[in-house]
C-alpha cells in the first residue's frame, strides 16, 4: 500500500527532507507558498548581473553530495564545487589588510606578519576549534539533543571528559580576548558569531567550533553559485518522483487524536502518514496549529539577528577585493550592542561584500562585479526601515569609498534592496531573523524545538528554526536528523 508524506516549505532542508522521504518509499509532495524553490538559497537577476540572494559561504558540501549517493549517483555528474585556498579577505579601519589562508600555517604567518599575532596563539586556536567540533558536532550538530539514547551513547561519554575544555561559561568574546595579543585578532574570530546570527559578547565560547568548518574541513564555491546548491537538489528531488506544489499556501497541519493525519490548503485536504514542516517554528505554531498545544517557552525565545544587503552592480573590478570580503567597523562591541540590545544599526557598521562574478565572470558584465554587500542588523520589531536603510547606505557608501579609496556610488548601476521585513514576508521567518532563535546563551542550543513533535504522532520539523540551527549545513543536518528519527 502506498504512503504518501507531505513537507511544508522548499526550503533547501525541506527539498532535502523530501529526497530522504522518497528513497524511503514515500509518495512525497511539497507545498511551497511561493512560486519557487530554495527559501533564502535563491538568486537575483538584474541589468546583466547575477547574484546569490542568500546564504554565500559554502562548507561541508558532503552533507549535498551524500543526497546524491543516497539515489545511487556519483555527486559530481551533477554538482560541482572547488574548494576555496582563502576563506576572506578582511579591511580594517587603520588600512590594515589580511587574507585568511585556507592553509593552517600560512594563515597563522599572515597573522604574524600582519597583525603581530604569534603564530602558536592562531594554531592553538584552530586545533581548539577542531577538538570542539571532534567532540560536540556529533552530539550537538549529527544527532537529536532531545533523544535519552544521544546522551549515553560512547561518544557522549568521551565529550564529558573534556567538559572543562569546552567553556560554556565564558563568552566567545572573553575567550578570544585572553587568547589573542592583537585585539584585531579577537574582532576576527568573534565575527564566527555572526554565522548563526549572534552576539559574541553574549554567546557562549563553544561557538569558537565554527572556525573548524573553514580552516578545518575547508570552504568551497558551487559552480554556478550558490543558487547551483537549489538547483541541483530541487532536479535530484524531481527525478525520484517528489511533486511540488508551488504557490500553494497552506492553511492547517490536521490532527487527529494525536496524530498528523495531513494539511489543508485551498485546494482542499491532503491526507499524508507523515507530515515534514520545513516552516519557521513560530510562525507554523501561530498559524498551521493554531489549535494545537503552543510550546510557549520555545516560541519566546529571543530572536537571532537579520540582515540588510545591498544588491549592487558595480561598473569597476576592484582587483584588491575577493570572493568574501570583511570592513571591519571601529566598535565591534558598540555595535553587537546596538543589533542585540538597542534594536537599532550602529553608525559604523561592519560590511561583508561577497563578489561571485570573481569567480563566475558571467555573473557580471565585463569589466564589472556584482556586490552582495550586507550588514547584520536585528530583527524586525517595527522599526522605522526606510529610515535605516537611508542612512545605512550612507554609512556603507562612505565606509566602502574611504577604504577603496573610489566614490562607490558613481559605480552603481544596478541596485536592489532586501531588508528584515521582506525577509520575513517571503520566507516566513519570524522578524526575518535569519537563524530561528538566538544562541545568545549557554542553554540555547536546548532551546530549539526537536525534530519531531512530542505531542503529535507522525509530525517532524526541519529547517533553521529547529534543532541543529541555520545555514546550509545545519539545515542539512536537520534533513538528515528527521530521517534517522523515522527509523
Amino acid at each position: 500500500m502506498s504512503k504518501n508524506a507531505i513537507v511544508i516549505g522548499s526550503g533547501i532542508a525541506g527539498i532535502a527532507s523530501s529526497i530522504r522521504l522518497a528513497k524511503r518509499g514515500y509518495t512525497v509532495s511539497v507545498f511551497e507558498a511561493n512560486n519557487y524553490p530554495g527559501g533564502k538559497l535563491t538568486e537575483i537577476s538584474k541589468g546583466g548581473y547575477r547574484f546569490d540572494a542568500g546564504p554565500s559561504l559554502f562548507t561541508l558540501p558532503k552533507l549535498v553530495d551524500e543526497l546524491f549517493e543516497l539515489c545511487g549517483l556519483t555527486p559530481s555528474d551533477y554538482f560541482k564545487y572547488t574548494q576555496l585556498n582563502e576563506t576572506c579577505r578582511y579591511f580594517y579601519p587603520d588600512r590594515t589588510e589580511l587574507i585568511a589562508w585556507t592553509d593552517k600555517e600560512k594563515l597563522s604567518i599572515e597573522f604574524e606578519e600582519k597583525l603581530g599575532e604569534p603564530r602558536e596563539n592562531i594554531l592553538e586556536s584552530l586545533d581548539n576549534s577542531a577538538m570542539l567540533y571532534e567532540h560536540l558536532a556529533p552530539l550537538f550538530i549529527e544527532k537529536s539533543l532531545h533523544k535519552s539514547g544521544t546522551w549515553l551513547s560512547k561518544k557522549a561519554i568521551r565529550a564529558y571528559s573534556k567538559l572543562s575544555k569546552f567553556q560554556f561559561n565564558q563568552t566567545m568574546s572573553q575567550v578570544n580576548s585572553s587568547r589573542f595579543k592583537n585585539p584585531k585578532t579577537a574582532q576576527l574570530f568573534n565575527r564566527y558569531a555572526t554565522y548563526n546570527g549572534s552576539d559574541p559578547y553574549q554567546t557562549p565560547a563553544t561557538l569558537n567550533i565554527i572556525p573548524h568548518l573553514e580552516f578545518g574541513i575547508g570552504a568551497y564555491f558551487p559552480e554556478g553559485g550558490m543558487h547551483s546548491i537549489t538547483q541541483s537538489l530541487y532536479k535530484l528531488s524531481q527525478e525520484v518522483g517528489v511533486n511540488f506544489y508551488f504557490n500553494t499556501k497552506v492553511k492547517k497541519i490536521v490532527v487527529h487524536d494525536g496524530v498528523a493525519k495531513g494539511i489543508d490548503t485551498q485546494m482542499g485536504f491532503h491526507k499524508a502518514d507523515k507530515v515534514v514542516c520545513n516552516m519557521d517554528m513560530v510562525a507554523a505554531y501561530k498559524t498551521l496549529l493554531r489549535d494545537q498545544h503552543q510550546p510557549k517557552k520555545l516560541l519566546n525565545q529571543p530572536k537571532s539577528s537579520s540582515a540588510l544587503i545591498f544588491y549592487w552592480g558595480i561598473k569597476k573590478e576592484f582587483k584588491q577585493l575577493g570572493l568574501h570580503n570583511i570592513f571591519f567597523s571601529e566598535d565591534y562591541k558598540t555595535e553587537f550592542e546596538h543589533i542585540f540590545q538597542k534594536g537599532s544599526i550602529y553608525k559604523d557598521p561592519t560590511v561583508y561584500i561577497n563578489i561571485t562574478s570573481i569567480m563566475n565572470p558571467n555573473d557580471a558584465p565585463e569589466g564589472s562585479q556584482n556586490w552582495f554587500t550586507m550588514i547584520n542588523v536585528p530583527n524586525n520589531q517595527g522599526q522605522d526601515w526606510e529610515d535605516f536603510i537611508q542612512l545605512a547606505r550612507k554609512a556603507i557608501l562612505n565606509k566602502l569609498s574611504k577604504q577603496l579609496g573610489e566614490n562607490i556610488e558613481d559605480l552603481i548601476e544596478v541596485e536592489e534592496v532586501l531588508d528584515p521585513r521582506l525577509i520575513e514576508q517571503r520566507t516566513s521567518s519570524v522578524g526575518g531573523a535569519l537563524y530561528g532563535n538566538s544562541s545568545n546563551n549557554k542553554y540555547s542550543a536546548f532551546l530549539r524545538h526537536p525534530n519531531f513533535s512530542k505531542r503529535i504522532e507522525d509530525l517532524y520539523f526541519c529547517g533553521g528554526s529547529v534543532h541543529p540551527g541555520g545555514g546550509i549545513p545545519l539545515c542539512l543536518s536537520s534533513a538528515k536528523l528527521v530521517d534517522e528519527l523515522m527509523n
